[in-house]
């Protein structure tokens, strides 16, 4: 179980959408506790329009990251839409014009993505950002890919739900929630925690389709 095909993983686009309008209003909860609240409702939106244009289609994974890209760059409100857009189109590219993922190229794409995120504002882990999610997750993947590309992502997952709990005891240094100082102590931030999710679910559904 070394890698999965490249094409036909619609599927997979439909995976990320189903576990990001099931926590919803999770979402919404926890970003209206230092945030605008509409975290959860945007994510949903975006997520969903995403898989429903794909539906039935019979395209790549990257072509399928690139529909949820744009959907989330040019659809959907809030400052994160842009965010993950990027991130989506820069792990797409890595995968472009490969018949198959393995690890080494799932790895190009998480860091590919996770470049393009800390390009934009420059966060870093500890500004309370989904970057707490997504930096522990990535170097947790690539620390573990001697052991399998199945054991690689069981260890991105759980790196990224330590990092997404780790943002309760953390300050925001970033983003409007920045301003609130020592309040934003004691809350999960709303973007790390969909990172988590997200890559959960990539990670499940990847795991799911090894050959």
């Amino acid at each position: 179980m070394t890698s999965i095909p490249n094409a036909s993983q619609a599927a997979i686009i439909q995976d990320l959408a189903d576990v990001i309008v099931a926590n919803k209003a999770w979402l919404s909860e926890i970003d209206g506790k230092i945030g605008d609240g509409d975290h959860g409702s945007n994510m949903a939106k975006g997520f969903s329009r995403a898989a429903d244009r794909i539906a039935g289609q019979d395209i790549t994974l990257d072509a399928g990251l690139l529909v949820l890209s744009d959907v989330l760059m040019s659809e959907i409100g809030g400052s994160m839409g842009p965010l993950y857009g990027l991130m989506f189109a820069d792990m797409a590219g890595a995968m472009q014009g490969h018949d198959r993922i393995d690890a080494d190229l799932f790895s190009a794409a998480l860091n590919a993505g996770l470049q393009a995120v800390q390009g934009v504002g420059n966060a870093k882990v500890g500004d309370k950002t989904l970057v707490d999610a997504l930096a522990p997750a990535v170097a947790a993947f690539d620390a573990a890919m001697a052991n399998g590309f199945a054991a690689a992502l069981d260890d991105m997952a759980h790196a990224a739900e330590a990092g997404r709990d780790s943002t309760i005891d953390l300050v925001a240094k970033i983003g409007r929630s920045s301003r609130l100082g020592e309040r934003s102590r004691g809350v999960l931030d709303a973007g790390a925690t969909s990172c988590c999710l997200i890559l959960t679910s990539l990670g499940q559904s990847v795991r799911t389709r090894l050959s």
